[in-house]
């Protein structure tokens, strides 16, 4: 069996240093920032602004909206087209959305939109960019690259992005003038330079030739989702990325604003912070602790974040500074593990000709976690006897559950063991169907 596959990109001279990687990571801290920098202020919008707890928990999870099918679109297509043509125009977007968000505190449309506009900005950032950094971190461009080292690159571009974007926003909210302008102005300057910087990094997927394209709709279809790893795996874990990180810096936030010495932004700046700073700093023992001979990685993420549904019971329900602090940051290191376990396995199961496909699957399964503020701010308004610590109570059960059902797939449906078909007696695996299928190759 012969898979014709194609050749790899030549590496410009001036473009072989192994940090060329970072050209694309300045884009996804970008958009990173611009999806996080609204968190931290959701007091603001309803103490200075006039909008409900719900509205604002919708604020907050529409740029989902932008995110889901930016990411399922704007990976696939990146895998036809190239990385860059689909990449480019996301910082330009996460400056318009900044724009809206800053012209229209008071404006529940343009403020929806200019959310929306950030989701898309971000999608493209996570399955493109993402896509983009894993294969800048290999050979040719970065041959001393470890296995592993682009998931954890792109993770830890997001979470410094998320986290920092969150902090900078909420101290200029609580101190600085203009607070519902300046953070905005801040991040679209970043942004800015960012788009310079990206402009500059190499291309590593060239476009397919027109004559050999297949229908978009054949295109966009993601054979490795079908994998049992994935379904069994990565699926339930995907959730509990933003879920365990919207519970640390939007939920436990909300309920502590009459508890912070008068300064709610600032705390919820510190929250989002510490959590996402936690999460940044144990992605670095995502190497120790992942395996391809297990699902150990995953196993150990969903420990964390059951231990971090339990910290966020107790902090709800004695809703002290001290124990807030600290759900936080278990919180976030559950979100840290959750995310690098579950992009390391993506890597191993994706083909070449499907990774930005598979990645902007995985990523939008992980933006579900973000609706659980709005869904739990309605529960608790329509329902007074469902209390926010026995929603986390609930979730430490869900969390039980999928960490039952990883411990159970331990061993199961391993990338290197399984093959889907059998033609002429040789395996046939997804990803090789996939580039067979869309490239027109001779099996």
């Amino acid at each position: 069996m012969t898979v014709v596959r194609d050749s790899p990109a030549e590496v410009p001279e001036a473009l072989s240093s192994p940090r060329v990687w970072l050209l694309v990571a300045a884009t996804m801290f970008a958009v990173a920032w611009g999806g996080n920098e609204f968190t931290p202020l959701l007091g603001m919008y309803r103490a200075d602004h006039g909008f409900t707890p719900v509205t604002v928990d919708l604020f907050l999870f529409a740029y989902v909206v932008g995110i889901v099918p930016a990411l399922l679109l704007g990976g696939p297509l990146s895998d036809r087209l190239g990385r860059r043509p689909i990449l480019l125009p996301a910082p330009f977007l996460t400056v318009a959305g900044s724009a809206l968000l800053a012209l229209g505190a008071d404006s529940a449309a343009m403020l929806i939109v200019g959310r929306v506009l950030c989701g898309v900005a971000l999608g493209l950032g996570m399955a493109v960019g993402g896509s983009w950094v894993k294969e800048l971190s290999t050979a040719p461009w970065d041959p001393a690259a470890t296995d592993g080292a682009g998931a954890r690159r792109a993770a830890m571009s997001l979470t410094g992005g998320f986290g920092l974007g969150a902090g900078v926003a909420g101290v200029l909210a609580q101190w600085a003038p203009m607070p519902s302008v300046l953070s905005y102005v801040v991040h679209s300057a970043i942004a800015v330079v960012a788009a310079v910087a990206l402009w500059r990094a190499p291309e590593t997927r060239a476009a397919q030739p027109v004559s050999e394209r297949v229908s978009l709709v054949r295109d966009l279809a993601i054979p490795s989702a079908a994998h049992k790893r994935f379904l069994f795996v990565i699926a339930p874990l995907a959730p509990w990325v933003f879920g365990t990180a919207a519970a640390a810096y939007a939920v436990l936030p909300s309920l502590m604003s009459g508890h912070t010495g008068g300064l709610p932004l600032a705390f919820s700046a510190l929250m989002c912070m510490l959590g996402l700073g936690a999460g940044f700093a144990i992605q670095a023992l995502g190497r120790r602790i992942d395996t391809p001979r297990s699902a150990r990685a995953v196993v150990v993420s969903l420990v964390v974040v059951l231990a971090g549904m339990v910290a966020a019971v107790v902090a709800a329900s004695a809703l002290t500074v001290p124990l807030a602090l600290a759900a936080a940051v278990v919180l976030g290191c559950g979100y840290g593990m959750a995310m690098v376990s579950g992009l390391q396995e993506i890597q191993r199961i994706a083909g070449p000709d499907d990774l930005a496909g598979l990645t902007a699957v995985f990523y939008s399964l992980t933006y579900l976690g973000f609706g659980t503020p709005a869904v739990m701010a309605y529960l608790s308004e329509t329902f007074p006897a469902v209390t926010y610590p026995r929603m986390f109570v609930f979730g430490a059960v869900a969390a039980a559950g999928c960490l039952a059902l990883a411990v159970a797939k331990w061993r199961s449906h391993l990338p290197n063991q399984e093959g889907t078909d059998h033609i002429g007696g040789s395996v046939f695996s997804p990803s090789q169907e996939s580039h067979s299928r869309r490239s027109g190759s001779s099996v």
